[in-house]
C-alpha cells in the first residue's frame, strides 16, 4: 500500500449546451445501461484533431460533438443510428469509432457520412466495442466488452492489423475498457471495469502476442472502476475512475502520482491529454455532460504519433 497521493483540482472546460440535451426519452442503452435514468447525454471518448478541436462521443443517443478549442462553441457534428463509445483520429483524417452496437465504424471529416469498417469477428458479431488506439505502424487495437464481468470474464482483446488481418489477442477479460500502448508499443494496458483493476499486456517481439499477461494496478470502490486510460510521454498512465468522480495518476512503475478530483459528478467516464503544450488533461463527466481540465508537469503523448 502507498501513501495518499497528492489531490489535483479540475474546472470546467466545456458543457453540453441544454439544445443538445435529450429529454422525456429513453431508448435500450438507457434502460439497461443507466436503469433508465434521465439522460440528455453520455460522454465518452475524448481526441483532439489536428486544429485542437476536440471530438467527444455521446453514447446514450448516437452522436459526436465537436468543441472548439477555447471550450466555448459546442457543434453537433454527426448523429445516427448507433451507441459511439470510443473515438480516435487517424493521421489521415478519419475519425475512427468504437460503436457498441455496430463495431468499428468510421466518419469523413468532410463529408461526416459514417460508414462501417469492422463490423464483426469472422462471421460472429462482437458483444459490444468500446475503445480502441492506433499503433505506429496502423495496426488498431480495440476492446470488446459488451456486458462481461466476473461473472463471465470472456471480454476481448483485438489487433486488427494494417494488412487487414484480425487477430483475438485476449478473450479472459472481466469488461474490458480503455487502453493504450506503452510508449515503445511492446505491452498494451487495458481496463478491465468490473476487476476493478489495469492489465498489462506485454507482446512478444517476434510475433506480437500476449505473454504473462498480469495486473498492473489493483484498485478499490464498490461503484464502477476504472473506464478510460491515457499515458503520458514519461510513461504515466492517467485513469479515469468511473463512479469516484476520480482520475488517478500512477508512474510507469504502477506508483500512485497524483489523485485528480472532478469538480462535477462521479461519472469520469475517459480522457486525453490536448492544449498547446500538450499538459491539460481534458476528461468526460458524464452524469453532467461536461468535459473537465487538470494541468499536469508532464505533456501527454503526442497525438499523432500513431497513425
Amino acid at each position: 500500500m502507498f501513501a495518499a497521493p497528492p489531490v489535483i483540482s479540475t474546472e470546467v472546460f466545456a458543457v453540453i449546451p441544454d439544445e443538445f440535451r435529450i429529454r422525456g426519452r429513453t431508448n435500450q442503452w438507457v434502460d439497461v445501461q443507466r436503469g433508465g435514468a434521465e439522460t440528455g447525454c453520455f460522454l465518452e471518448g475524448p481526441s483532439f484533431d489536428r486544429d485542437g478541436n476536440l471530438f467527444v462521443v455521446d453514447v446514450a443517443w448516437g452522436r459526436i460533438f465537436r468543441i472548439s478549442p477555447d471550450g466555448k462553441k459546442v457543434e453537433l457534428f454527426v448523429e445516427y443510428d448507433g451507441e459511439p463509445n470510443g473515438l480516435k483520429i487517424h493521421r489521415d483524417g478519419r475519425i475512427f469509432v468504437a460503436d457498441y452496437r455496430h463495431g468499428i465504424m468510421v466518419v469523413d471529416p468532410d463529408t461526416r457520412i459514417v460508414r462501417p469498417y469492422l463490423d464483426r469477428s469472422i462471421l460472429d458479431r462482437f458483444k459490444g466495442v468500446n475503445d480502441l488506439v492506433f499503433a505506429s505502424n496502423g495496426d488498431l487495437y480495440f476492446t470488446d466488452q459488451g456486458m462481461t464481468g466476473m461473472h463471465d470474464p470472456t471480454g476481448c482483446l483485438y489487433r486488427l492489423e494494417a494488412n487487414g488481418r484480425l487477430v483475438r489477442l485476449l478473450d479472459n477479460i472481466p469488461s474490458p475498457n480503455g487502453l493504450v500502448l506503452s510508449l515503445d508499443e511492446s505491452a498494451v494496458f487495458v481496463n478491465a471495469t468490473r476487476g476493478n483493476c489495469v492489465w498489462r499486456v506485454p507482446l512478444w517481439p517476434n510475433n506480437r502476442m500476449p505473454y504473462k499477461v498480469g495486473i498492473f494496478i489493483q484498485l478499490s470502490g464498490a461503484l464502477g472502476g476504472p473506464d478510460g486510460l491515457a499515458i503520458d510521454s514519461a510513461g504515466n498512465l492517467a485513469v479515469a475512475h468511473i463512479g469516484l468522480g476520480v482520475i488517478w495518476l500512477f508512474s510507469r512503475l504502477g506508483e500512485p502520482i497524483a489523485r485528480i478530483n472532478s469538480c462535477k459528478g462521479l461519472a469520469t467516464t475517459n480522457l486525453a491529454y490536448g492544449g498547446p503544450d500538450n499538459r491539460t488533461l481534458y476528461i468526460t463527466e458524464s452524469d453532467s455532460g461536461s468535459v473537465l481540465t487538470a494541468r499536469l508537469d508532464t505533456p501527454g503523448q503526442p497525438m499523432f504519433s500513431h497513425m
